[in-house]
């Protein structure tokens, strides 16, 4: 004889036509993921830019003046974390089916981590190294100059690799995401849709920083990506805040 409250057997747990989870994780995924994008353009509106990039005095000599470049630079490396950290949680919350997507999943999550790793070796040469290496061309007697022109051009190089791979990474790993989201449709599939053209956007900046450096042909896929993550996130946010999951359909009620 079972006493009240004792019988500790499993519960039923929800299956085909029950509610889904909870939205919390959900909200989660999507507020990290806004988040991550506005503390990215706040830092980045700080950024020393006036003068062209590729114009490598000018630029150098605006950034040796800056007193802010180490603080703006991570504050994009904040940014970028909580952005990937919610393309993270985004893909455990999915919980994509077994087979091709849950591979899709998997990939997804290590190009995201991936992506941050060459996001935080970016920022160390290039709000770091970069910015000593200015201040010791700018400080240096008109012997010396030379020398240190060509060392923080040798760096300024470095940050043009690994932004251009960092974009490459970050890339897939957005388009792959995005997949996720379209085949698990817990949330609209234009989310997925964007999301995917976003990764497209910095495929396209990864090639021609590469091959030109901050050139500007790349102005096009930069904006393009930005505000592909913008409506995206946005998205996200309010549909995983104020929408509402339908129950999975049974198959066995035809």
């Amino acid at each position: 004889m079972k006493k009240f409250g004792t019988d500790h057997g499993p519960r039923p747990s929800a299956g085909p036509g029950h509610l889904p989870p909870p939205r919390a994780p959900l909200r989660l995924a999507a507020t990290l993921a806004f988040a991550g994008f506005a503390v990215s353009v706040a830092a980045g509106l700080l950024h020393a830019d006036t003068a062209s990039a590729n114009d490598h005095p000018a630029t150098f000599a605006e950034y040796a003046r800056s007193g802010i470049w180490t603080a703006v630079h991570l504050g994009q490396f904040a940014g970028m974390a909580l952005l990937i950290a919610g393309l993270l949680v985004l893909l455990v919350v999915l919980k994509a089916p077994d087979g091709a997507m849950a591979w899709t999943a998997r990939f997804g999550a290590v190009a995201a981590v991936a992506a941050l790793a060459l996001y935080a070796a970016l920022q160390a040469v290039d709000g770091v190294a970069l910015k000593h290496a200015v201040d010791a061309w700018a400080a240096a007697a008109e012997p010396e100059k030379a020398a240190r022109f060509a060392a923080a051009e040798g760096i300024r190089w470095l940050e043009w690799g690994m932004r251009s791979y960092q974009s490459f990474v970050l890339g897939a790993a957005l388009i792959l995401t995005g997949a996720v989201v379209i085949g698990a449709r817990r949330v609209s599939r234009l989310v997925g849709y964007l999301m995917a053209l976003s990764g497209l956007a910095y495929l396209a900046q990864g090639w021609i920083t590469g091959a030109e450096g901050f050139s500007p042909a790349n102005t096009i896929p930069t904006l393009s990506g930005i505000v592909l993550i913008l409506v995206w996130s946005v998205w996200l946010l309010v549909s995983a805040w104020f929408g509402r999951d339908a129950p999975d359909r049974d198959p066995g009620r035809g």
